[in-house]
Formats: structure tokens, C-alpha cells, sequence
């Protein structure tokens, strides 16, 4: 657990001196592009305090394909969008600004608790339910990409403006992105069972407990469904799609 707190005062540390360029330049490039990045760094500073042999290594490999993919995907967007709004009330307001960069170094470590965990493991280990957890995280990387890549070329489109997007893998989930973000970290948990035990095989049940939860009842699903029920909540051809979409888990999940 000691290997847990220094990492997550190391990825704290990492965020504050990012915050420092933000703030001076006033740039969302950076700002957007930090959260993976935090990810991308936290996993290397935690390999090189790791035994590095193949289980380590596949997971530093996973981590780092997931936050690649998407710090360019978060990079094309924020160039796309040369400002990112949410940042309004905070871009020009240090300790509210500061306060966002804190809090992102304490959220990594703890969605990456089970990975932690198991570069700190000495006893790491391959067996059935790792490579079924690799499974699991390749299709939710795969999922996150093209729900992605989707939008982002929907939303590209100005005969797009003011619309939602209902055509390929948003036809059948209404938050592929968040089902893809789901099943990474669910993967990675199941990938480092086998190399944990006791209290830490419980506490790296807050990785996939923490992201699901996050997203599905705080600032992912809630957010966006209310926003989208005030845009086009009175269009019966939103409506109808709702009735026939589920919200995350295609053809058989809550619509």
C-alpha cells in the first residue's frame, strides 16, 4: 500500500507541474491532453519500481496503447475546438484551476490502483483469467476507438450541427465510449488478479468499481443524457431513439 501513496503523491506532483504551463498560457491543449498523459507517465515512473518482467511488461504495454489512443484522440478534438469550455470558470482563476489539476492526480492513481498493485506484486503471475482479462481489455479498447472516431467525424460535419448521432456503434449503445472505458479497466483488474491476494486483491477492486461508478451515476451518463433531454428531449425521433437504444450494454442493457 506504501507503493500506492507514493505513487499517487508522484502523480500529484506530475499534474501541479503541468498546471504551471496551463495556467501562463492560458492553453486547453495542454489541459486536455494531461489527463492521459498522467496515465502515460504514472505507468512508467510505476514499471521502473516494478520486478519488469512479462506480466509488468504486458501491462505497461496496455496502459500505455489506452492512453496514446486517446491522448490523440483528446489532441485532433481540442485542436478541432481550439477551446475547451469546460474550463471556462476556472482557466483565469488560480486556486480554482489548480484545484482541477489536484484532483486529477489523485483520480489516476486511484483508477490505477489495481495496476499499481500489481507492479508492487512479487509474486506476478499469468493464468486463464489474465489473458481473458487482456480480452476483455482489447475489445474495450477497440469499442472506446471506433465510438471515438465515430463521433468525431460526425460532429466534423456541419450538416451534423445540432444533432445527435444514432449511425454505427452509436445505434446500438448511446455511451459506447463509456462501455469501452468500462471494460479497459475491468480488463486490466482481471489481467492482475492472479498476481494479488488478500487485502490488495480487495482493494484493487476499486479500479473497475471507481471508473463504472464514475461514469455511469456521476459525471459521465447522467450529464450527458440530462443535456441531451434539454437539446432534443421534445424531438419524437429522439425519443423513439432512446426507446430502441440502450444506455451502455448493446441489445440487452437498460434503455
Amino acid at each position: 500500500m506504501k507503493e500506492v501513496l507514493i505513487t499517487a503523491l508522484f502523480s500529484i506532483g506530475f499534474n501541479l507541474f503541468m498546471f504551471i504551463p496551463a495556467f501562463i498560457y492560458k492553453t486547453d491543449k495542454l489541459t486536455d491532453i494531461s489527463y492521459a498523459l498522467t496515465f502515460f507517465t504514472v505507468a512508467i515512473f510505476s514499471y521502473f519500481r516494478s520486478g519488469r518482467d512479462i506480466v509488468h511488461t504486458i501491462l505497461l504495454t496496455a496502459i500505455l496503447l489506452w492512453s496514446i489512443r486517446l491522448g490523440s484522440f483528446l489532441y485532433m478534438r481540442i485542436l478541432r475546438m481550439k477551446r475547451d469550455r469546460r474550463f471556462d470558470d476556472k482557466r483565469d482563476n488560480f486556486f480554482k484551476f489548480m484545484g482541477f489539476w489536484i484532483i486529477q492526480g489523485i483520480t489516476v492513481p486511484v483508477v490505477m490502483v489495481s495496476s499499481i498493485l500489481v507492479f508492487t506484486s512479487d509474486t506476478p503471475a499469468l493464468t486463464v483469467p489474465s489473458f481473458i482479462g487482456l480480452a476483455v481489455f482489447g475489445s474495450g479498447l477497440l469499442i472506446e476507438a471506433v465510438a471515438d472516431s465515430q463521433k468525431f467525424k460526425f460532429s466534423g460535419d456541419p450538416t451534423n450541427k445540432d444533432k445527435w448521432i444514432d449511425s454505427g456503434i452509436w445505434s446500438i449503445s448511446r455511451h459506447p465510449n463509456y462501455l469501452g472505458e468500462i471494460m479497459v479497466w475491468s480488463g486490466l483488474f482481471l489481467f492482475g488478479m492472479a498476481s494479488l491476494s488478500g487485502v490488495s486483491a480487495w482493494v484493487a477492486a476499486i479500479s473497475p468499481v471507481y471508473i463504472t461508478g464514475l461514469l455511469l451515476f456521476v459525471s459521465g451518463v447522467p450529464l450527458l443524457e440530462k443535456s441531451a433531454d434539454a437539446k432534443w428531449g421534445s424531438d419524437p425521433k429522439y425519443q423513439a431513439y432512446k426507446k430502441r437504444t440502450p444506455v451502455l450494454v448493446p441489445f440487452i442493457g437498460k434503455k
